[in-house]
């Protein structure tokens, strides 16, 4: 989150595969005017909304339980200003949400954390950050 700086005064944002809605909720805090939470798993869904509870947050969040790329294909071009997704690693699901985003730019600008050493083609316009054996893979919509 650091890396995303300050400030993201009224940005829309995805948290795909959100888990516990870490990297949503920081972004929230960061003023991000809603975050929308896509979860399948039951587990991490209700810590999500525990969270959000927590933090008062309900009117500013929503949380869809299902698919990621099912919830992308539905969405239209340009639905969000920012996605971030922390998908499970060694699954392919990073190069998949990357591939995704270049046939369907479902926001700004995508964040995606991934091992490494996962394979990820030369996209046009793909940004990388290391850090020791996580890599945040950015690329953003063509303007």
């Amino acid at each position: 989150m650091a890396a995303l700086g300050p400030g993201l005064e009224g940005v829309r944002v995805v948290d795909l595969f959100a888990g516990t809605g870490a990297l949503g909720l920081e972004a929230l805090s960061r003023g991000a005017s809603e975050v929308v939470f896509v979860e399948r798993a039951r587990g991490p869904l209700a810590a999500i909304r525990a969270n959000i509870r927590r933090l008062g947050a309900e009117e500013d969040c929503q949380v869809v339980k299902g698919d990621v790329f099912s919830f992308l294909r539905r969405e239209a071009v340009g639905s969000f200003d920012l996605a971030l997704a922390d998908p499970p690693y060694d699954r392919g699901l990073a190069k998949k949400l990357l591939e995704l985003f270049i046939e369907k730019e479902f926001a700004r600008e995508v964040w995606v954390e991934h091992r490494s050493a996962e394979d990820i083609p030369p996209l046009a316009g793909l940004r990388q950050r290391r850090y020791g054996d996580t890599t945040i893979s950015i690329l953003a919509r063509n303007e």
